[in-house]
């Protein structure tokens, strides 16, 4: 299965745990377990509820991040993107195939379970 996963990270591509004001977003493509592409994008200016929706226009399915508010992770998953909230503080490729692997332990995760689920059997 492919992905879009998109992770908020700091100049070094370590999480960010203000996924809203964030200077980077990292958007890693992956194909099962494995990493295809990465590319670091700048985030438009926050505003409430851009950030879902410009990540959804995007292709993003997921977004791992350290802390995340109930009503972000409404818009996200309103927009098609499924929320891993409570990462680690690591680099986005750790997370990323961490997560992928079932190694990663969030301590939050929430899900949309929309009508195409597949979210790795939480």
């Amino acid at each position: 299965m492919t992905k879009k996963i998109a992770v908020p990270v700091n100049e070094a591509g370590i999480l960010d745990a203000h996924f809203g004001h964030c200077k980077f977003f990292a958007l890693v493509n992956t194909e099962g377990d494995k990493i295809i592409s990465e590319e670091k994008v700048v985030p438009p200016p926050h505003e409430p509820g851009l950030l879902p929706r410009w990540l959804g226009e995007k292709g993003v399915t997921d977004i791992i991040a350290g802390g995340m508010g109930q009503k972000a992770i409404n818009l996200f998953n309103q927009n098609g993107v499924n929320a891993f909230v409570g990462a680690p503080h690591l680099s986005a490729v750790e997370l990323i195939e961490g997560h992928l692997k079932g190694k990663l332990t969030f301590t939050a995760n929430y899900c949309n379970h929309g009508a195409n689920h597949e979210c790795g059997g939480h």
